[in-house]
């Protein structure tokens, strides 16, 4: 079965970064796009970034200009570098894949990680 673990976050001040990391593991089955999503306290979990095995990416309008979305296929490994720190940026941090950018963003899957918690406090 395919297995993601997540790892990087932490406690970071309004205005620092953090590069999360989401190792892949098991079968692929194909599927080559992937996407970062986190969900808030007491919110729904939504998609923050996602990029394909040709490097086409999306961005939630909330984190462009700020999120970078990157892969190392020879590592099996998905980054997200996260500049520019908010508040609203806190959350758990879950990476996940599919067959397509659409499927990503519709975000329905069997399985998830545990995630990597992100806080951003002063």
């Amino acid at each position: 079965q395919r297995q993601f673990v997540e790892s990087g976050g932490g406690l970071v001040q309004p205005g620092g970064s953090l590069r999360l990391s989401c190792a892949a593991s098991g079968s692929t089955f194909s599927r080559d796009a992937f996407g970062w999503y986190r969900q808030a306290p007491g919110k729904r979990r939504e998609l923050v970034a996602a990029i394909t095995s040709g490097g086409y990416t999306e961005y939630a309008d909330s984190v462009k200009g700020r999120f970078t979305i990157s892969r190392d296929n020879a590592k099996n490994t998905v980054y997200l570098q996260m500049n520019s720190l908010k508040i609203e940026d806190t959350g758990v941090y879950y990476c996940n894949e599919d067959l397509s950018i659409e499927a990503i963003v519709a975000g329905n899957f069997r399985s998830w990680g545990q995630g990597t918690q992100v806080t951003v406090s002063s």
